[in-house]
């Protein structure tokens, strides 16, 4: 799959082909409709199919210091995409200048001089161009002038999560705010993951039998309320079963909020330095200050146990 950074990257000789815009952060269930839609007709039109992102997140130029948790990094997002078949991702950088583009200018900028839009698939509230002005009325009516068919999908699911609300990524946010992380995996259609580079902290879990992986997290990570999980630790393509804690470590007064993850029966793992990834199964309790050591242990034994549990039901399912 191809990854492009930047309207420049596009090759010059880029034919035709089916383009669907949008944030698409986490790449959750009604997104996966919409891409899936692109992949499709792509396939069937013979042109390849495009992602176009942005970079950073539009609020964060629009709205400085409203930067939405982010729920998958972009190279997350192009991983899952071509998982789906996408030919290609086009990642903007949205700058000031670019917010400032009108809807014509960026369809003529992006969809037509660059990307020779063939079809246009999209959700029915998609918005672009300066202050959002553009709508997908807009977007089709200049497909006539342009050469470009457009297509409407109804991207929303439902389920049990947030009480049977639409699927969306507000929702998925909430939810993982709130420590949620299975209503947010049913959204997802997996469970959420956090990535980053192992760094050494205080040691106590090592001290304490329980040696653990201190994972510095992404910028605008969207991390899970304060809690212990149950999910996996993976280190280049082997996710090993883990007990993870987040937190502020209340048991020895800390102050900083950690990602933690104990790899289950593992031993000797020498961690420090690698990129890894941490999955959120399930939540198992909440963040708790003990009346001592002998109790803490006590609890992460259980810990433990019920994230085994946990792990191997869904492993069974």
């Amino acid at each position: 799959m191809h990854c492009w950074r930047g309207l420049e990257d596009i090759p010059e000789d880029w034919g035709r082909s089916v383009v669907t815009i949008g944030s698409y952060d986490g790449v959750h269930r009604g997104h996966q409709l919409i891409i899936g839609r692109a992949v499709e007709r792509a396939r069937e039109l013979g042109v390849p199919s495009v992602v176009v992102t942005f970079d950073p997140h539009p609020s964060e130029v629009v709205r400085p210091g409203t930067h939405p948790p982010l729920l998958a990094p972009h190279q997350r997002r192009a991983e899952l995409m071509a998982g789906l078949g996408v030919d290609a991702v086009l990642i903007l950088p949205f700058t000031a200048a670019f917010s400032q583009l009108s809807p014509a200018d960026f369809i003529v900028k992006v969809l037509v001089d660059k990307l020779h839009a063939k079809l246009v698939i999209e959700g029915p509230n998609f918005r672009f161009g300066h202050r959002a002005a553009g709508d997908v009325t807009f977007l089709t009516e200049l497909g006539a002038t342009y050469d470009y068919g457009t297509e409407v999908i109804d991207l929303y699911v439902s389920g049990e999560a947030g009480g049977g609300e639409p699927f969306s990524s507000t929702l998925t946010r909430r939810l993982i705010a709130e420590g949620d992380v299975a209503g947010a995996a049913e959204i997802l259609g997996r469970p959420h993951r956090v990535e980053g580079v192992v760094v050494r902290g205080a040691q106590r879990g090592r001290e304490l039998g329980f040696p653990t992986a201190n994972v510095e997290t992404l910028p605008h990570t969207a991390i899970p309320a304060d809690g212990v999980y149950a999910g996996w630790l993976t280190v280049n393509g082997e996710a090993m079963p883990a007990a993870i804690s987040v937190g502020t470590n209340p048991q020895f007064d800390g102050t900083e909020r950690t990602v933690e993850a104990y790899a289950i029966d593992r031993v000797g793992l020498d961690l420090y330095g690698l990129h890894v990834a941490v999955d959120f199964l399930a939540y198992v309790r909440g963040m708790l200050k003990f009346e001592s050591i002998g109790d803490l242990l006590v609890a992460m034994a259980a810990d433990v146990k019920r994230s085994s549990e946990l792990i191997e039901a869904y492993e069974r399912s």
